[in-house]
């Protein structure tokens, strides 16, 4: 199962957990699953059918470009990373 290394702000949403392991073959399905263990969790990872603005979803090794649609191996690590913005 894909693995999930979550944002701060989600892990009082699934029990102070750092990662979660998650049924799914591409980045929507697995967010649609995490939906399904912890209610709410979806809203701070996804807007408008999208990957929310400011965060970027890091499928193992790379930025994905294909968002939602990024397909994912059994083994696939994914970190949730906000943007820094600043000069």
């Amino acid at each position: 199962m894909p693995k999930l290394f979550l944002p701060y702000h989600l892990k009082k949403e699934t029990n102070n957990e750092d990662y979660v392991e998650v049924v799914g073959k591409t980045l929507r399905e697995v967010i649609d699953n995490l939906e399904k263990m912890y209610p709410g969790t979806k809203e701070y990872l996804v807007e408008d059918n999208r990957i929310k603005p400011g965060l970027a979803a890091i499928c193992g090794y790379s930025a994905t470009r294909k968002g939602l649609l990024q397909e994912l191996e059994e083994d696939t690590e994914v970190h949730f990373l906000p943007s820094i913005a600043g000069g």
